[in-house]
């Protein structure tokens, strides 16, 4: 099955079929040009990962595969194996790695799946001798380090001894290293992990063996001697991660997701009359006030209530009065509309990273918020 009848099918079943006056846009030529930027970044010959956990970060991951991979990522990175088993029910048949921990019981399902694991202890190793007898196929696997994230991986003062372990081992496919940079925005810390990272790669046989431990920041901004692949999340969907202060050559991305809503009501909310829950907003004057079917059940959080701002006929308009569950007003006073008409939340004029300076989070954490109840549009251009 080509990518190009992956994405059709999905389309005609799921993406098209909207019962609700509200939906998430992605813009697949943005997605495009997000990669053509990553890849003209970094050194010819380099790999890319892209990691597509989260359902893409709220993107779409069985949409938006195909796409990836024929625009220069080489391998996919999921979370589970959840995830890679959905892909993998799509027709993605690229390299998958599960970037998370691996229940030991569920090793033979990655194997029977061809998903590569994350393994860093002795009881995965032990799994994947089980997984082996039971199958007759030696699990893919990359050894996850902790050099100073403290969440998971093989302890620095002994991933050398566990390396060579797995490497001696004939029912194991070792198909690479890695590591996660917990501060890359932060140059010293950063620099931390790369001297613990290189004085274990310079103390094992890496022949062969995929080296990664580059994410969207460090993919970007440094260039590590013992790497021969990168991992790119967030930047493959057009919004910038937390950069350190130094010099360096920022690629262009343009934000692949939009926000849009339909007028539902329009009507007049009178002189020191109260909008929404709570009244939080009262009415200076007569003000027309328009209903949109978008709320906090939809992933927009209640907490921008009153401080965000969308497009309305190309008059940027306020939001007001509590976003409730299912639905949010805006203040559309002096704007030609009506009932049908379309408001945007969010597109490449307004960010999301204003709801997250708004939140004090991470973008990050916003769009994956978005793909609870939203229908979602492919487009292009």
């Amino acid at each position: 099955m080509s990518y190009t009848k992956i994405v059709m099918r999905n389309t005609r079943q799921t993406n098209i079929n909207i019962h609700r006056d509200a939906w998430v846009e992605i813009n697949i030529s943005n997605l495009e040009n997000n990669i053509k930027q990553i890849r003209s970044n970094i050194p010819q010959g380099t790999k890319l990962l892209g990691v597509v956990k989260a359902d893409a970060y709220g993107h779409g991951a069985v949409m938006l595969a195909p796409t990836i991979l024929a625009t220069g990522i080489d391998m996919l990175g999921v979370a589970s194996i959840d995830e890679g088993v959905d892909l993998r029910q799509a027709g993605i048949d690229c390299e998958i790695l599960v970037l998370g921990a691996v229940p030991v019981w569920a090793v033979e399902s990655a194997v029977k799946n061809d998903l590569s694991i994350s393994i860093f202890s002795k009881d995965h190793i032990k799994a994947c001798e089980q997984a082996f007898a039971r199958t007759g196929i030696k699990p893919k696997v990359h050894i996850k380090l902790d050099t100073g994230m403290n969440r998971i991986g093989v302890r620095t003062e002994d991933a050398v001894e566990f390396i060579k372990e797995v490497q001696s081992k004939d029912f194991i496919n070792l198909q690479g290293i890695f590591t996660h940079l917990a501060a890359a925005e932060e140059l010293d810390k950063a620099q931390e992990q790369f001297q613990k990272w290189d004085k274990i790669i310079n103390s094992v046989d890496t022949e062969g063996l995929l080296l990664h431990i580059q994410n969207s920041v460090g993919t970007i901004c440094y260039d590590v001697k013992n790497s021969n692949m990168r991992r790119v999340g967030i930047c493959l969907y057009g919004l910038y991660p937390d950069f350190p202060n130094i010099e360096f050559k920022k690629p262009k991305l343009k934000q692949l997701i939009s926000l849009k809503g339909r007028i539902v009501n329009i009507h007049t909310a009178k002189d020191t009359e109260g909008v929404s829950y709570c009244h939080t907003y009262t009415a200076q004057g007569d003000r027309t006030i328009a209903t949109v079917p978008i709320g906090y059940a939809d992933g927009v959080p209640r907490l921008l209530s009153n401080k965000i701002k969308a497009t309305l006929n190309g008059v940027e308009v306020p939001q007001v009065g509590n976003i409730t569950m299912d639905q949010m007003m805006f203040d559309i006073t002096g704007v030609k509309a009506e009932i049908g008409d379309i408001i945007t939340l969010l597109d490449e004029n307004h960010s999301i990273d204003t709801w997250a300076s708004i939140l004090n989070t991470i973008n990050y954490e916003l769009t994956c918020r978005l793909k609870v109840r939203l229908p979602r549009v492919y487009t292009r251009g």
